[in-house]
């Protein structure tokens, strides 16, 4: 059993958050303006190579997966049975629900 407690060495939002503030906060102090740097053409540039390096990466390796995973696994098996069973709940029916609970023997 996993103990929720025990620290697993992960990085919260709070912590990137945080991060990302301290970053900033180091450049303004070496006096390096992340607009300037954004807007000047070489900056520009490196934005452009990294987009479409992402684009790439979707299209080309990602996007598949994703769509199956997407439609075949959330849409066809999770949001369809977790329809059907809020429809049994208001209609007042029996649902399946209590088949995926598990068991205790005494």
């Amino acid at each position: 059993m996993i103990n929720p407690s025990k620290n697993r060495g992960g990085i919260s939002i709070i912590g990137v958050l945080f991060f990302g503030v301290l970053i900033v906060l180091l450049l303004s102090y070496l006096g390096i303006s992340i607009k300037s740097v954004v807007e000047s053409p070489e900056g520009q540039e490196n934005i452009n190579y990294i987009a479409g390096g992402v684009r790439n990466l979707w299209y080309d390796y990602l996007k598949e997966p994703a769509e199956y995973v997407w439609n075949d696994v959330i849409i066809g098996i999770v949001w369809e049975n977790l329809l059907s069973a809020v429809g049994n709940l208001r209609n007042m029916n029996s649902t399946n629900l209590g088949n995926f609970s598990p068991e205790i023997n005494y």
